[in-house]
């Protein structure tokens, strides 16, 4: 997995990290994490499942709240991290080293189209991150 240096960042929260092997994994950033605290569950979405960017499409719970994790781009679910289901706390310990799932984009153009929606790691401290 890439640096988050190299990550883009909804306003929502979500990271996606576009791999080598073409798929964008996601994870939630460490503003997030910080603000649900410890997590308890993750309820993830469905392989296969075609997903919009801005759609709410997984759930993550702590003990002080429970907030919808949202497509940061379009595509098809194509994985999802098994770790999550006995470990969620993962996601507290290591925010940018933990992906709850992968999508394929639609098409490269989609990407690029939504990637040009997302913002970097600076612009996201400071703005929604901060």
């Amino acid at each position: 997995m890439k640096t988050q240096d190299t990550f883009k960042f909804a306003e929502t929260h979500e990271w996606a990290s576009i791999e080598d092997d073409g798929l964008a994994w996601i994870g939630i950033s460490n503003h997030a994490q910080e603000a649900l605290g410890d997590v308890m569950f993750f309820q993830a979405p469905i392989i296969g499942q075609q997903v919009k960017q801005g759609e709410a499409i997984a759930a993550i719970e702590s003990v002080k709240a429970a907030s919808d994790i949202h497509a940061p781009i379009s595509g098809e679910i194509v994985a999802i991290n098994e770790a999550m289901d006995s470990s969620p706390e993962l996601v507290n310990e290591k925010p940018y080293g933990t992906w709850l799932f992968k999508i394929k984009p639609s098409s490269s153009e989609s990407l690029s189209t939504n990637l040009a929606g997302l913002i970097s790691l600076a612009e996201y401290e400071t703005g929604p991150g901060a």
